[in-house]
């Protein structure tokens, strides 16, 4: 524990009976859950230049800390100056606010161990919420129950899947998985990534994970809450491959996108697409890897494991034989009918799912044949991981795996850890000068579709390079981009339903819009801040990259919310708890 140094204490004496009060202000910027007793604290002001600042308790409204505000900066994206508020030596559990004299007081935030555990479980079962094909009691889902939607016990082959062994027109049953975004649709490839990113989650911290409850239907069955969400996906993702041949279909939809109604009230026809190579390598990965981790519960989930290996060997085969096989959805339209217009999770190139399965079935399966299958580094740049770039969850799991690799794999390990580190350490570049103190914002590119994962994700990747390194520079950037989601940004807003003063309210998510509840289901990541504005709201006040962010349903290119989002809050929160220890 740190000791507060004489100046500080003294500080301390002469403040802690000081009473200030002022009215809040949103432009002082800070994570709006709160702060671990000894790690970095930081709040923001957007303003013009003040001196100091205070914190004062939520309870007393005493003044219990003064700092002085940093030296203004410029955020070279919008030109706005900021100050930072630095009050990491201040440990004292308790609530508070922050106070800049003749400005005002921050919104009130919390100081003690464990203070994101909340953030974290709820966005695991944010995926809950999502669920596919059940009925959401009230026992688990709270004001937030709902009647079953898509049982998916009649699926339709559409032309463009048709084989002579399942024609078009043949019915199925697909049934469970994950509701996609904010609308209803199932795809494979977008599970790819959600499912990697939780599945190797469970892999890096397994331990944290035995008391990690989300109170779901399964909670207290011996198997970890977090795989047992998964699970629910992962037999949906079964259902998606052709037991003839092995070749996997791009997804379960409808030909159109539902209107703004709950589960039960879509009941449109639904068809599986198209198989193609990037849906089947996609799968193929996340079978390899749960199988390795399925294998340790094989009394409750008997042959399963089993069951996983034999449908990604199956899905690579198919892959192998079908290297062309690509999915174009405008192409398809013009053969095939239905047309389709759902989400198209077209990707131009396959290379990075080439690397991933490969990857993924040498560290499950010990075969060099499947390393020596493709080129694993080639020399292109490193990318965070999307659903159209999985590259970096190739090289996570070979380094998680290192003593369990053959010896050809152990021998590119150590540039690989050292080719995880620099990326990080590029992230982590002049952050100490930016504007909001974050590794998220450094550039303008930053902001995109999605760009809440962007910030997640950019958490993950500091938080493998500490695992390598144990550097703790690596932990407090993560922690940062941590912050940032949860409200230390340029809109002000936490970007986590259900959390922070300033939370988004009206997420581009049909269950939130059509329940008629006030507050939209808690635990979802909104996709965040996005100069694109492709929905064509009105109400956009700004371009501004960094500030480009409305909080109304009809934003969906800002304010929709993804599984491919939730699964790297859920590891960067989960995974931020699980090392708190450490800073």
């Amino acid at each position: 524990m740190k000791i507060f140094t004489a100046p500080i204490l003294l500080i301390l004496f002469f403040t802690t009976f000081v009473h200030l009060t002022f009215a809040q202000n949103t432009n002082i910027r800070l994570n709006q859950v709160g702060f671990y007793p000894n790690a970095q604290k930081i709040a923001v002001w957007v303003g013009d230049k003040q001196e100091s600042f205070f914190i004062i308790s939520e309870t007393t409204k005493d003044t219990v800390f003064k700092g002085t505000l940093s030296a203004q900066r410029i955020n070279a994206i919008s030109q706005k100056t900021t100050q930072i508020a630095d009050f990491s030596v201040f440990q004292k559990v308790g609530k508070y606010v922050v106070s800049i004299p003749n400005i005002g007081n921050s919104y009130a935030f919390q100081i003690k161990p464990n203070v994101h555990r909340e953030a974290a479980i709820a966005s695991l079962k944010g995926f809950y919420y999502q669920r596919a094909s059940m009925a959401l009691s009230e026992k688990y889902a709270g004001k937030w129950h709902r009647e079953a939607g898509h049982p998916d016990d009649k699926i339709l082959i559409h032309p463009s899947a048709a084989t002579t062994q399942r024609p078009a027109g043949t019915v199925i049953s697909s049934p469970r998985g994950w509701y996609d975004a904010g609308d209803y649709n199932k795809y494979i490839v977008n599970s790819g990534i959600t499912m990697g990113t939780l599945l190797s989650l469970y892999e890096d911290h397994a331990d944290f994970f035995k008391n990690f409850e989300a109170n779901i239907p399964e909670s207290g069955n011996k198997i970890p809450d977090l795989l047992d969400e998964t699970l629910w996906n992962l037999r949906w993702m079964l259902t998606m491959q052709d037991p003839n041949d092995g070749g996997v279909y791009h997804k379960l939809t409808n030909p159109a996108f539902d209107k703004m109604v709950m589960p039960d009230k879509a009941n449109n026809p639904r068809y599986v697409i198209q198989k193609n190579v990037i849906a089947s390598l996609d799968f193929a990965a996340v079978m390899a890897q749960a199988s390795r981790i399925l294998r340790k519960y094989e009394k409750g989930l008997p042959k399963l494991a089993d069951s996983c290996l034999s449908a990604s060997v199956k899905a690579w085969n198919w892959a192998k034989q079908n290297p062309t096989i690509v999915y174009r959805q405008n192409e398809m339209n013009k053969i095939f009918d239905p047309d389709i217009t759902t989400g198209g999770y077209e990707d131009r190139s396959d290379a990075d799912e080439w690397i991933w399965a490969s990857a993924e079935l040498y560290i499950t399966t010990k075969d060099d044949s499947y390393y020596k299958a493709v080129n694993l580094y080639p020399e292109t740049t490193l990318q965070l991981p999307t659903w159209n770039q999985v590259r970096m969850l190739a090289y996570y799991s070979l380094i998680r795996h290192e003593k369990a690799l053959t010896a050809l794999g152990k021998n590119d390990l150590s540039n690989l850890k050292n080719t995880i580190l620099s990326f990080a350490d590029n992230l982590l570049l002049n952050t100490e000068n930016q504007a909001f103190n974050t590794v998220m914002g450094k550039s303008a590119k930053d902001f995109m579709w999605g760009s809440s994962s962007h910030a997640a994700n950019q958490g993950i990747a500091l938080l493998q390079a500490f695992q390598i390194s144990k550097d703790k520079k690596y932990l407090v950037g993560a922690l940062g981009n941590l912050d940032y989601l949860l409200g230390r940004n340029a809109t002000g807003y936490s970007f986590l339903t259900g959390f922070g003063s300033k939370q988004v309210m009206f997420p581009h998510h049909r269950p939130s819009e059509a329940d008629g509840i006030i507050e939209p289901i808690p635990g979802l990541l909104s996709g965040g801040t996005n100069p694109g504005q492709q929905d064509k709201c009105e109400g956009y006040t700004t371009k501004i990259a960094d500030e480009s962010f409305l909080d109304v349903t009809c934003s969906y290119s800002t304010n929709e919310i993804a599984i491919n989002w939730n699964a790297p809050m859920v590891y960067l929160a989960a995974v931020l708890e699980a090392l708190q220890r450490n800073f």
